[in-house]
């Protein structure tokens, strides 16, 4: 799943569930959106990442820590839209 496409697919979903929701999809929910092995959602994941996006992990575990401009874990940088505040900012 590292062919370009592939990797911009796994980027919008990310960025889409980000704006949605206020948090990063566990790379499970990433395998259910592509339907594909678990195995290769966390492996698409991993190639997301190791092609430079501004983000990262949280170190060793597969889990999203940073998604710019958000963060998944709580920040001083609070981002709030309409009155809703479900967004950290890096």
């Amino acid at each position: 799943m590292s062919e370009p496409i592939n990797v911009d697919r796994t980027f919008h979903f990310i960025m889409r569930r980000m704006v949605e929701t206020g948090q990063a999809p566990h790379y499970t929910e990433i395998a259910s959106e592509f339907g594909i092995p678990v195995e290769e959602g966390r492996k698409a994941l991993h190639d997301l990442f190791a092609a430079g996006i501004p983000g990262w992990l949280f170190p060793n575990t597969d889990l999203v820590a940073s998604f710019a401009p958000f963060n998944n874990l709580p920040t001083q940088y609070r981002i709030t839209i309409e009155g809703k505040q479900k967004w950290f900012g890096q």
